[in-house]
């Protein structure tokens, strides 16, 4: 791990040193500000206080959440009359794109008082009182209005908002957010409409205000889906340049890069993004960048430097703004660096002692998800069908706190490991019947942006099921659908080499093997997949 912070140090360094982005603020000190972007947030508030409000919008942009709120609280000490200070502190406490199911209770308490704070202290514009009146529709009675209906209302409200000042690029893009926001708390939309009205709008600002790190970061969420990920592509480009002392913005390009199988690109990203986050003392970020590290890594089978990362991983503080993130990552990493190796007996041992659980029960699944797999796969149908159980359980604590998304995705991890919980105890088409019913499931939801991907897709797992019932033809169908959408991974393009190798597909086979030593040409592993791959590449040279 010492030797992967090095890298990590020595790349950070680089990367900043290669951009200059021009900034007007000076501190006392003579010490530089932080390169975070150009906003113009116009405001009434004090002359005095408008370099701290700005840097407070721009690091809100970047979702550097907690020293945000440290601006804008310092903006509201300053200048007591500056109402739009305290809307600045409740954005700070809605991760809206983080958490679909919303803040916890003491944030949206919080969040409340913030509002107050904001309408007693008035503002002196109409287009302030909007911002502040538009946020008070989220947090005002959060005790007893479901979080979708706010977080709708918060949209309407900022549509409105937009409606009124359309030219105001800080309402089209704070209007963005909204609509991104809504779109995560709602069930799944397969055609994007908020993601593609959002998307619309803000492309052309990029064009406009080329140095903003809103417009640039809401593009890579707007279109941080499959079918949409290629319009983003430069946007994920440039954010990391605009913005490169933010730990989120060197983070985010590599959503697209691992939607587009990009993976030294997201490599890059993310070693500069957790130094980022080191020396900020961001254990929540770090972890976050290192989780689609660890996934980069396995999936070009480069498991020696995976092994390094989730050896000395930190461990988030419950005052961690990106808590969520690093305990999603805390607990996947180790769970992925066994099962993208198909280390079954590995994944059927992984510990159970120190599982979150609560509104943090998806966590738990996870890790009884991946043992339930490893121990069916490894022929104990008594141990894969109690793992099953646990799942459940973590399903029903999720529904208890109301936490609806993770519940399907749990539903679904039920679904896969019940049915290969059934294939080992003998009940095959049981199985197979179960397995599609988990495929189905996960293709009328969407990943949640915390995650590079499933630490195993459904459709490996079925087309894994469909080779074991010699079913070569159908298996070879279910990898070649999943790359469509996720190329370039690892266990998808083996296994479509495979079965199309069984199949007698040669032409087919032998593409997908060079694929697949192309994906492993910089590992440092004796991964069976890539001995396979060389096995049947030189057969078929000598055919």
């Amino acid at each position: 791990m010492a030797h992967l912070r090095l890298v990590v140090a020595l790349v950070l360094f680089f990367a900043s040193s290669l951009v200059a982005v021009a900034q007007h603020e000076h501190h006392e000190t003579g010490v530089a500000p932080p390169k975070l972007g150009t906003v113009h947030f116009r405001n009434t508030c004090n002359p005095e206080v408008q370099e701290t409000f700005t840097r407070g919008v721009a690091l809100l942009h970047s979702f550097w959440y907690d020293e945000a709120e440290r601006q804008f609280l310092l903006v509201a000490e300053q200048d007591p009359s500056c109402g739009i200070a305290y809307w600045g502190a409740g954005m700070s406490g809605w991760h809206l794109l983080w958490e679909p199911s919303g803040p916890s209770p003491a944030k949206l308490k919080q969040g409340q008082q913030w509002m107050q704070k904001a309408q007693a202290a008035g503002a002196h514009s109409e287009r302030e009182k909007d911002f502040i009146a538009a946020l008070s529709k989220f947090y005002a009675d959060s005790d007893k209005s479901p979080h979708i209906d706010r977080a709708l209302a918060y949209e309407q409200a900022m549509s409105d908002l937009h409606s009124k000042f359309p030219n105001d690029h800080e309402a089209t893009a704070f209007y963005a957010l909204a609509l991104l926001g809504a779109a995560s708390s709602s069930a799944p939309d397969k055609t994007y409409a908020r993601q593609r009205k959002a998307g619309a709008m803000l492309e052309p600002l990029a064009i406009q205000e080329p140095d903003h790190p809103g417009i640039e970061h809401y593009i890579i969420h707007a279109y941080d889906y499959p079918a949409l990920a290629p319009q983003a592509l430069d946007a994920a480009r440039r954010y990391a340049k605009v913005a490169p002392d933010a730990p989120h913005a060197l983070h985010m390009p590599s959503h697209i890069f691992t939607r587009l199988g990009l993976w030294q690109d997201s490599i890059d990203s993310n070693l500069a993004s957790a130094a980022a986050a080191r020396k900020n003392n961001l254990p929540g970020d770090e972890l976050h960048a290192l989780d689609y590290l660890e996934f980069a890594y396995l999936q070009t089978a480069q498991d020696t430097r995976a092994a390094e990362i989730k050896k000395d991983l930190p461990h988030p503080t419950d005052q961690d703004a990106a808590r969520f993130a690093g305990i999603f990552a805390e607990v996947t990493i180790p769970v992925r660096y066994a099962i993208e190796r198909r280390q079954w007996a590995e994944a059927a041992a992984l510990p159970t002692s120190s599982l979150p659980g609560g509104r943090y029960a998806w966590a738990d699944a996870t890790v009884y998800f991946a043992r339930s797999i490893g121990a069916s796969r490894s022929g104990k149908a008594d141990q894969a069908q109690a793992d099953v159980a646990k799942i459940a359980s973590s399903k029903q604590a999720l529904i208890d706190v109301k936490e609806t998304y993770w519940t399907t995705q749990v539903e679904i991890q039920r679904r896969a490991a019940e049915a290969w919980a059934q294939f080992a105890s003998g009940k095959r088409e049981e199985g197979l019947e179960e397995m599609r019913s988990a495929v189905a499931l996960d293709d009328a939801t969407d990943k949640h942006p915390v995650t590079p991907g499933a630490v195993i897709p459904m459709r490996v797992l079925l087309g894994d099921m469909l080779l074991e019932m010699k079913r070569a033809g159908e298996a070879q169908e279910e990898f070649n659908k999943l790359l469509r959408t996720e190329p370039n991974r690892f266990a998808a393009v083996y296994g479509a080499a495979r079965a199309a190798e069984i199949n007698g597909d040669h032409k087919s086979a032998a593409e997908m093997y060079r694929q697949l030593n192309l994906l492993g040409a910089n590992g440092n592993t004796d991964r069976a997949e890539l001995k396979q791959a060389q096995k049947y590449l030189s057969l078929e040279a000598h055919r």
